[in-house]
């Protein structure tokens, strides 16, 4: 845990107790500061109780002497309507910051590499946190990815916090300051809480602010808005300004049909010959890693060893088994239409699974990618709902209602068919909560139901190509 005991004799207040928030009220308490707690769901406080965590009303307590107001980033404190704790602070000139902006006040001596942009940011935050763990640098991941700050190792100087940053969070960091900081991509999400996509745009752009003598700003340019951005921190910067595509030459890291350039006429990796980073989205994800770490003083070739060595983020185009021909690619995270797109861009015959709680718009946006769909196994509230679109477009399915009836069909079918290259997809298009308690439980549902459906015995590969 983060030591915090330099803010003893000072009052905070903490709004919102998940996982961050109970995090952060934890460490201070822990710290010997005081702090008044709230969460305006019984559940967080009943979360409070069990930890020992004392609550108190902030709708209503006396706000004097607060230092500052800790909100969890779901809050919202500008747009749509915000918190009414938060018009509260605001009201009575208190800051309103994240658990983030602790941590950096707890540890200056540390570096810090924070990495946002709309799609990629986790597999980003992963994969450099892969990389530094290679160098035997003290190096600890989190942030938005999932591991609340306050419950990491202190690490001082020579150690690097590698931070997920959403916009949220963004907006509750004034004083972070980063040593290389990463923007990935915009396209148009969460604008109702920014206020529409200037406000959105806007918040990503912080994770540029206070830029120090040491620091580096890395930029996907395969997109307008981020293009922009570039164009305009690269006049106003006197630091380094590094942009990274995925799409065609740059003068920074770079892709071509999957291999990656640092600058040179000559590749230096395939990134086509790594399971683990398929797709042109993955390939963007390379390449700001690359820039990253060798901003971080990371050797070229332990960033390759990394690059070839990275296991991959659970849910995410994981692949699971490869038995008998057959891979088993778990894309769990993919609850739209679009992120499933970028998971059957990367495979030519696909037994998919999809369905689940259905997105607005459902499989629009798909048709191109059907040619490469061999068979469809339907599972949850959707399932009518994707036969209908699924018949329209010719593709060939089965209404299997669950992921214990759709693994072993797809298994079998994919091993009747023996196609080469063949892939088992689970990739839903879907939010989960129809039938199970998160994306992650249906992701590990699936693995498990893999695991079981290929020690099954198996027929021989027939020598058939797709």
């Amino acid at each position: 845990m983060i030591d915090l005991r330099h803010l003893k004799g000072k009052r905070y207040a903490v709004m919102g107790l998940a996982k961050s928030g109970l995090a952060t009220a934890k460490a201070l308490t822990s710290a010997g500061v005081e702090i008044l707690a709230w969460d305006d769901g019984e559940a967080g406080r009943a979360a409070a109780i069990a930890a020992g965590i004392p609550l108190t009303d902030l709708n209503t307590a006396d706000l004097s002497g607060i230092e500052a107001l800790l909100l969890s980033p779901g809050i919202p404190h500008t747009y749509p309507t915000p918190n009414a704790v938060a018009t509260r602070a605001k009201a009575a000139g208190i800051p309103i910051v994240g658990d983030i902006e602790l941590l950096y006040g707890a540890q200056p001596r540390a570096a810090y590499i924070g990495i946002t942009g709309t799609n990629g940011k986790s597999t980003t935050t992963a994969l450099i946190g892969h990389i530094l763990s290679l160098t035997g640098r003290p190096v600890q991941v989190g942030g938005n990815l999932g591991t609340p700050v306050l419950t990491f190792e202190p690490l001082g100087e020579g150690g690097v916090y590698v931070l997920e940053m959403s916009s949220y969070q963004l907006e509750l960091v004034p004083s972070v300051a980063f040593n290389v900081a990463v923007l990935l991509n915009v396209t148009p999400d969460h604008l109702a809480r920014h206020g529409g996509m200037d406000g959105y745009i806007a918040a990503k752009r912080h994770i540029f602010q206070h830029p120090k003598r040491s620091h580096t700003a890395i930029i996907g340019v395969d997109d307008e808005h981020c293009r922009k951005v570039y164009d305009e921190l690269e006049a106003a910067l006197e630091s380094a300004v590094v942009p990274v595509s995925a799409e065609h030459e740059t003068k920074g890291i770079y892709v071509l049909d999957g291999k990656l350039y640092d600058g040179g006429t000559e590749p230096i990796i395939d990134l086509n010959t790594i399971p683990s980073l398929p797709g042109r989205h993955n390939w963007q994800n390379a390449a700001a890693a690359f820039a990253a770490t060798h901003a971080a003083g990371v050797p070229v070739e332990t960033i390759l060893e990394g690059l070839r060595t990275f296991p991959g983020l659970a849910h995410r185009q994981q692949l699971v088994a490869d038995r008998d021909g057959i891979r088993y690619v778990n894309d769990s995270k993919a609850t739209n239409a679009d992120a499933a797109s970028k998971a059957l861009v990367c495979y030519d015959a696909i037994y998919w699974i999809i369905g689940g709680q259905a997105k607005e718009g459902g499989l629009d946006g798909l048709e191109p990618f059907m040619p490469r769909i061999r068979h469809a196994f339907v599972i949850g509230q959707a399932s009518e709902q994707f036969a209908t679109w699924l018949d329209a477009h010719g593709v060939p399915y089965t209404l299997c209602g669950d992921l214990k009836t759709a693994v072993p069909a797809a298994t079998d079918l994919a091993r009747a068919e023996g196609l080469r290259g063949a892939t088992v997809l689970l990739s839903p298009a879907c939010a989960s909560w129809d039938q199970f308690k998160s994306f992650e439980h249906r992701g590990e549902v699936f693995a498990a139901l893999v695991h079981a459906s290929i020690d099954r015995s198996a027929p021989a590969e027939k020598e058939v190509a797709p």
